[in-house]
Formats: structure tokens, sequence, C-alpha cells
């Protein structure tokens, strides 16, 4: 049995497939640092987050998603991946403020449910055209590496939200 909390809560498997972590990804949402699994209220996240890619080397360019595959609720996910983010050409050693934004950062709003919220990143071959999807519901991580050939992801965090007056923890049924 894995240990790997991407692994543990679903997030390899519902959205990503498993990968070698090779990037260092650095997630601030009122300067303190998100791990992964931490549970949020949507007041928390009301203001987008600082990116950090860590390393040495600008010429190394990432995209970044946030997703969150519980949309609409998590017992009835129709709207899997729902895209909240997406930054391109963010360069190593920075954040994602130096990238370029194709969809603005939509703050998450559960209704039902603890949602998880992904976020992902893919290093960049090359700096290229990407397009903003048609839509936010039904974002496909997976489709969209491979369109853009971007590769397996090299880093990923999430985090868990629900309504600000919700209660409850996340029940994990095998």
């Amino acid at each position: 049995m894995s240990r790997d909390p991407l692994v543990v809560g679903n997030v390899v498997g519902d959205i990503l497939d498993p990968f070698i972590k090779s990037a260092s990804l650095k997630i601030l949402y009122n300067n303190r640092e998100l791990t992964n699994g931490s549970e949020l209220k949507p007041s928390q996240v009301a203001s987008e987050p600082r990116v950090e890619i860590a390393g040495r080397d600008m010429r190394n360019l990432y995209t970044l998603v946030m997703v969150d595959p519980d949309s609409p609720s998590p017992s009835n996910p129709t709207k899997r991946e729902y895209l909240h983010w997406l930054v391109t050409d963010i360069p190593e050693s920075t954040n994602a403020s130096y990238g370029n934004e194709i969809v603005s950062y939509e703050s998450p709003k559960p209704t039902a449910g603890i949602h998880r919220f992904a976020f992902v990143i893919f290093r960049q071959s090359v700096r290229q055209t990407i397009y903003a999807p048609g839509w936010r519901p039904n974002f496909n991580s997976r489709d969209f590496s491979a369109l853009y050939s971007l590769g397996p992801p090299v880093a990923a965090v999430f985090f868990n939200c629900q309504r600000e007056t919700g209660c409850g923890g996340r029940r994990y049924i095998r």
C-alpha cells in the first residue's frame, strides 16, 4: 500500500497517472505553505496563491494547472476536472506571476461535500502557444498534457476544501 499522499488522496488515479517527482513545487496561501491533504476553507483560498518552482535555470519553463476532480460533488463528479487556473511559461526559480496566465484563477467554492483541489506542474520542452480551453468543466489533465506534448507531471500538491460551514473529514472507503 502506497504512503504517497497523492495516491492515498486518489489524485494519482483520478487526475494523474503515476509519475516521478522531479521538480520542487511550493504553494503558499496567505504566506502559509500548502501540504498535501491540508484542509482549507473557501475564505482561506479566495485569493490566488503564490506558486514557486525551485531551481537555478530560468530557461526551464513549466505549465501549471489547478483542477477540482470532485465537481460538482464528490459523489457525482460529472464536471471532473473543473479547471480553476492555467499558467504557462513559468521560468524555473521564479513564481507563477512570471508566467503567462491562460485561464485566470477562480477561487474554490464547493457547494456539496469535500473537494480536492490539485496543483500540477509539467516541464515544457519548448515555449509554445497554449490556447485557453473553451470551458472550465470537464478539463482533462492527461489529454491536455498529450495535446501539448508536455509529458508526465513533474510535481503536484493538493488540498481539501468544503463549504465555509461544512463539517467532517474525507472518508476513504475501500
